[in-house]
Order: structure tokens, then C-alpha cells, then sequence
């Protein structure tokens, strides 16, 4: 039997976005019921699970201002961005930071008292310093002072539609197996990319840069509904330390640090993009290496502490254990699995400069929306989200719960525990993302990508055949590998429907090698057919701002 709450605002995820989102909501309205789905617990979950070691985009009076850094966000993302989208969130990134710091959040400040302002893009300067290893509980700590409701360990699972909007969403309890069904004015989905796609390069199925439980939820959930979605053809892989999977190249460099290739020559500052480091890595001059061994200790210190207290903690341990010391070794670097991601890329729930996605009733912020915002924008844009959800929400009538809007679902859940086939869930999802690593990750071609269509369509059919479910833990991972699933199949379809290359090897086509700006300055927009795997793909002109 499943459990019925009510709320004004259902919040899914609450990693930094659902969390701020939640907290802004209550801010609108005091007396609105905000309920937070989360999968793991909003005090360590998401993709910052400790702390961060900068605003990576913040316009700094002084410094840089919004309208520079919609120059700056052209070349990165070679062009495939909607300026009042990216206005929105980037004009509101200096208020951010002086709330951040009213909660006690630590901007370093140098020994003059200024900002510390780090030089990481082309033109401007929009990294702004912050070393604060508890920001996720300051953030968890605020959504309880505000009163919002938390169920913790809670994966959603669906989005509940009535006359063509969205009102509530489907929830299931990892560990007790109740479904949980919320019924909401408007929901905001904040469930993060999709980090466990590829296969990872250190053996370690879970051990991925980004949060390993953001398995893409919010990609079908979405997706599902109906919203359209976009960007999924920009398939990310990282360059990071080698076996930890973690940062630490720009966070050293910044501070002094350079970069060697295998022949011990120095990789130019002009290389050091992520794209580049990795051409010169498959050209057989990797791995590269970042040496820090000339610095002086003050600057080793600074760095360490930076990655041992507020990036990843576990990478004290990690260099410890395999006697790695600043002051005299180097520290490896090697790709990344393939991942898809709105915060580091333009993966997710199309949205505008008001979070709103196609959907009446539907929000996404982070990594669950098509923002590169890394950060800051998962912050502002959580605030920007709730302030249009509530707003939504104060001019609609509560939509009362029938069964007959999850009967379906509730029954697949069911039949879908019985299932003993002979193959572990660990063990599919391991095949599925050897395939994805295979066909989709780049380079890519047309033939590679019609087999990962091909392969799609036999695992979906395999996943309800071949896989046993024999505890709780099974359940849950096998509504991970159907979302893992579905966004392989929208990142085969998008990869294949844009025919040029482009973001300097992500969508690296070797049947179509050029990057083309007359045909393909457009976002794919990708929207549900009659099922999970049919596809509607439909084209749309960014949008300039005059």
C-alpha cells in the first residue's frame, strides 16, 4: 500500500540545486509545504558531497561582469547556448556569494583583503576562491532551519501527469521498499546527470568522477512525461588523477603548478583545456602529469589543503597510501568514463531563463537541466527554479490523488520484483556500460552508433528477461539501470542525429569530422514517441540575446 503526502512543492534531488531550491521556496512562501526526495541524505548526497573549491563562474565586480561571460560561454560551448537562459543565472552569481558568505560559507580573501579571483578562461576572470569543506550541511542545515519536509533515502521513480501537467511524482524507499507517492502543485527536479554511464577507467564501478548514485532519474522521469530534453549528444569524458577519478589539475595549476607530457616536456597553458590534454594523452604523449615540486611549501600546503579537506577528502588517503608526496612526485592523470551532465556540459531537461521547462507544473536546476552552471549555476538556478514554482503553485488548485494514475507503474513494480532470472543486476549494468562505452562514447561514426541502437533495444529486452531481483538493494538498481537505459539510448539518438563534429572531440565524428556553424548552430531537441524507445527529433535555433 502505498504511502499519499500532499505539498505545495515537491522538490526531486537534494544535492546543491534541491536544496537551495527548497530553501528559496520557503522564503517565497513560509507557509508552503516544500517536500525533498532524495535518494541518498541531503547532509552528504549530490555531486558536492563534502564541500567545493570554487565558484567556477562568478561575475566579480572588478573583475568580469555577466555580459563578458556570455563571450566566454560562445567559445566554450561553441555556440550551443541560449543567452537569456545563461544571463539569467550569471547576473545573479555576485548576490549568491554574499549570501553564501551571511551563512558563513568561507571566500578566502588575500592579504589584502580582496577576493581571491582565478585566471581559468580565455578572456575574463570568473573563478572565484571558496574553501569551505562543510558547504553541503551549511546548505542541509538550512533546509531543516526553514522547515521543509525531508525523506531521505527516497528514489523517485515517475512523474504523475493530470490534463497535461505535471502534479506529483512516484517515490520508492531504498531500504524499506514503500512507495511514496507526493502529490504536488509543481515539482523542481534536481536529480543530477547521468555519472554512471560509461565504464570506468579504474576498475571501480562506482568509482566515477561525478556523484555515482546519479544514475540519469531525472533524465527519464522527464523524459517520460514528456518534457523535451537536449545536449545529449555532449558526451563528457574528464582528465583526472589517475585511479581516484577526482580533480586536482586546475586546482594546482591555478596555484603554480605545470603540466608534463610522458617525454617530461611542458604542456603550454593553451593546452591545458580538458579536450586537449586528452588528444595529446590518445596520441601516445600521456599520461600527462602535474608536477608541483618546484613550488614552495606555503603553495603545496594551500593545495592540499584545498584537496584533502573541501574537494575529496578520500585523496589524503589515496596519495598517502601509495606514497605519493607533492614535494616530490608527480601525480598522474588519465580519462575519465564517458559521463552526461547539465552542470558540466548542456545535458538535460531543456529549460529557460526561468528554470521552466516544456511542461506546465515542471522545473529542473544542476545537473538535471541543460545549464552549464557548474556550481554557482546550480545555486542560482535552484533559486531561480523555486521562485517561478511558487509562483506557479500559488495560482493552482491541489489535484487530489486516484489510484488510477499509478496503477500501471505500481503493477510493473511489482511483477518486476517476482523477476529470478539467472543474471546479477551488478552484472548487467556492467555489460550495458561497456556497450555505451563502445559504441557511444566519442570518437563516433554512424555505423557504431546504429549498434548502440541495436544493443539498446536487445538489453531492454534482456532487462526483463535475464535479471533477478533477490533484496531490496536489486530493486533499486534495477530502476538505476533502466534510467541508465534510457539516456543511452537519447545520447545514440542525439549523437546520430547531429551530423558534424563539435566541443572539440565530445561529438567527435569521424564520418562527419568538420564542425559545420550553417547547418548545425542548433540545439536537438529530442521528445517521447508512442514508448521509452521512440523518439521524436526535432530541431531549435539558439537564442541570441540584442
Amino acid at each position: 500500500m502505498e504511502h499519499i503526502i500532499y505539498a505545495d512543492l515537491l522538490v526531486v534531488g537534494g544535492g546543491t540545486a534541491g536544496t537551495m531550491a527548497a530553501i528559496r521556496a520557503k522564503e517565497c512562501n513560509p507557509d508552503a509545504k516544500v517536500v525533498i526526495f532524495d535518494k541518498s541524505d541531503i547532509m552528504y548526497s549530490g555531486s558536492i558531497a563534502s564541500g567545493m573549491d570554487a565558484f567556477n563562474v562568478t561575475a566579480v565586480p572588478g573583475f568580469s561582469t555577466a555580459e563578458e561571460y556570455l563571450e566566454t560561454a560562445h567559445g566554450a560551448l561553441d555556440g550551443i547556448v541560449d543567452d537569456s537562459q545563461c544571463y539569467a543565472w550569471v547576473s545573479r552569481t555576485w548576490d549568491m556569494v554574499q549570501r553564501m558568505e551571511g551563512w558563513g560559507v568561507n571566500f578566502p580573501k588575500d592579504k589584502n583583503g580582496d577576493y581571491i579571483v582565478l585566471n581559468t578562461a580565455p578572456k575574463g576572470r570568473f573563478c572565484l576562491a571558496i574553501l569551505e569543506p562543510g558547504l553541503k550541511k551549511i546548505l542541509a542545515d538550512k533546509v531543516h532551519e526553514n522547515g521543509c519536509t525531508v525523506y531521505n533515502r527516497t528514489m523517485a521513480l515517475d512523474l504523475i501527469r493530470k490534463d497535461g501537467r505535471v502534479v506529483g511524482a512516484l517515490g520508492l524507499n531504498i531500504r524499506t521498499g514503500e512507495t511514496i507517492v507526493c502529490m504536488a502543485k509543481a515539482v523542481i527536479l534536481c536529480a543530477g546527470g547521468t555519472a554512471r554511464f560509461g565504464q570506468t577507467t579504474n576498475g571501480y564501478p562506482y568509482g566515477t568522477f561525478d556523484f555515482p548514485g546519479n544514475t540519469g532519474e531525472a533524465y527519464r522521469m522527464a523524459y517520460r512525461a514528456g518534457a523535451k530534453m537536449t545536449g545529449f549528444e555532449y558526451t563528457i569524458v574528464d582528465y583526472s588523477v589517475k585511479d581516484a577519478n577526482a580533480a586536482g589539475l586546475h586546482i594546482s595549476c591555478t596555484r603554480g603548478a605545470y603540466v608534463l607530457n610522458a617525454y617530461d616536456e611542458r604542456i603550454e597553458e593553451s593546452g591545458l583545456s580538458i579536450c586537449n590534454m586528452l588528444a595529446t594523452h590518445n596520441t601516445g604523449c600521456g599520461p600527462l602529469r602535474v608536477h608541483m615540486s618546484h613550488l614552495p611549501e606555503e603553495k603545496i600546503q594551500e593545495i592540499e589543503e584545498i584537496l584533502f579537506t573541501t574537494e575529496r577528502p578520500m585523496q589524503k588517503r589515496f596519495f598517502e597510501q601509495r606514497g605519493v608526496n607533492f614535494r616530490q612526485d608527480d601525480v598522474e592523470q588519465w580519462p575519465s568514463e564517458c559521463f552526461l551532465c547539465g552542470g558540466h556540459g548542456i545535458t538535460g531537461v531543456m529549460v529557460n531563463g526561468k528554470a521552466e521547462s516544456s511542461i506546465p507544473g515542471l522545473y529542473a536546476a544542476g545537473d538535471a537541466a541543460n545549464v552549464r552552471g557548474f556550481l554557482p549555476g546550480a545555486l542560482v538556478m535552484g533559486e531561480i527554479a523555486a521562485e517561478s514554482a511558487t509562483q506557479y503553485a500559488a495560482s493552482m488548485e491541489q489535484v487530489p490523488y486516484a489510484p488510477a494514475m499509478l496503477s500501471e507503474r505500481l503493477a510493473q513494480i511489482e511483477q518486476i520484483k517476482k523477476l529470478r532470472g539467472p543474471v546479477s543486476v551488478e552484472e548487467f549494468e556492467s555489460k550495458l556500460r561497456r556497450t555505451i562505452t563502445d559504441y557511444i562514447v566519442p570518437p563516433k561514426n554512424g555505423y557504431k552508433l546504429n549498434r548502440a541502437l541495436q544493443e539498446i533495444a536487445r538489453f531492454d529486452r534482456e532487462l526483463k528477461e535475464l535479471v533477478g531481483i533477490r533484496c531490496q538493494e536489486d530493486l533499486c538498481k534495477y530502476f538505476e539501470v533502466e534510467s541508465i537505459l534510457v539516456s543511452a539510448y537519447l545520447s545514440a539518438q542525439a549523437s546520430m542525429a547531429r551530423k558534424e563534429s563539435r566541443w572539440n572531440g565530445w561529438h567527435y565524428r569521424t564520418d562527419y569530422p568538420e564542425q559545420d556553424d550553417t547547418q548545425w548552430l542548433k540545439h536537438i531537441i529530442l521528445e517521447k514517441g508512442d514508448s521509452d524507445y521512440s523518439v521524436e527529433i526535432t530541431y531549435q535555433d539558439v537564442e541570441r540575446m540584442v
